[in-house]
């Protein structure tokens, strides 16, 4: 199990790094709310312990942003700040749970068990439905909705679409959607990915404000609204 730790007091990111990779977990630290959500672009975490006044972007923001693209991976924010307030604002973002410094480390261990059962739990029942900012896809019934504006995609237009929310706003190349979509290689010089995606944007974004698709030169493409 991953878990990403956005924590700027060195000391105590070091010595609760090192406790939970005694409990079998592999945690990656980062100091910064802009580096934190740079790492979640590009990499898949099981949990995500957040500080809150850290440098760049507070936790709180970083919390916000998360829930924008991601509803499921279970967040806990970890501060000093332990007023009514402070938590109750952590939670209208979305948080899972607040932990007020200082804690045993033995307390949030066991949070974090609870929440990953309550996580597991909840995906062996819920549907297959995606949701990014105003953008819902129903895996099950095949359906796309911008707000209330459903969208009729092709068969492969949805495959694509599933796979880029699949990768939960993490850049994925032109190489692994044709593997995992049309399940071949194509020769590198063909524009199939290309323009698919067009038709995609031309679907999903072309009348709307917000742009989810988006291409990382050099890399890929993700689907994200930040």
């Amino acid at each position: 199990m991953k878990i990403l730790l956005l924590e700027d007091d060195l000391i105590l990111a070091t010595e609760l790094a090192a406790f939970l990779e005694g409990s079998e977990f592999e945690v990656k630290k980062v100091y910064d709310g802009d580096l934190f959500l740079q790492e979640v672009q590009q990499n898949t975490y099981d949990i995500y312990l957040l500080d809150i006044n850290v440098p760049k972007i507070s936790g709180l923001d970083v919390c916000e942003k998360i829930r924008l693209v991601d509803q499921r991976t279970p967040i806990i924010m970890i501060s000093a700040y332990g007023d009514l307030s402070d938590k109750k604002d952590a939670f209208n973002r979305l948080a899972d749970d607040y932990l007020v410094k200082p804690f045993q480390f033995e307390e949030l261990l066991m949070r974090i068990q609870s929440l990953i059962r309550r996580k597991n739990t909840q995906e062996k029942t819920v549907d297959d439905i995606f949701s990014i900012e105003d953008l819902t896809i129903n895996k099950t019934d095949q359906k796309v909705f911008r707000g209330e504006q459903e969208i009729a995609l092709t068969v492969k237009e949805f495959q694509l679409l599933v796979f880029l929310a699949e990768a939960q706003g993490r850049t994925v190349s032109k190489q692994q959607i044709t593997e995992h979509v049309w399940e071949q290689n194509f020769n590198t010089n063909t524009n199939t990915v290309e323009v698919y995606i067009n038709f995609l944007r031309k679907k999903i974004d072309k009348d709307f404000a917000v742009k989810l698709i988006h291409t990382r030169s050099g890399y890929g493409y993700y689907l994200n609204a930040l």
